[in-house]
């Protein structure tokens, strides 16, 4: 879990904002959406396998 602390002279939102940027870059909720649902150990690698193909499309490697 990402830890932010009140910085001399930030507003709340900015807390805010900063804090809900750290979640997001540390993974957190990419995690429990993944583990929401259960899935097998095959299902999971061609997720796996189509992100990847994903990615590389979208970085124009194909």
């Amino acid at each position: 879990m990402p830890i932010v602390v009140l910085r001399d002279g930030e507003n709340p939102e900015g807390l805010i904002a900063r804090f809900r940027s750290a979640v997001a870059r540390s993974g957190v909720l990419k995690d429990f959406k993944d583990k929401r649902f259960f899935r097998s150990k095959g299902q999971r690698l061609r997720l796996a396998l189509q992100r990847a193909a994903r990615r590389r499309r979208r970085r124009g490697i194909v």
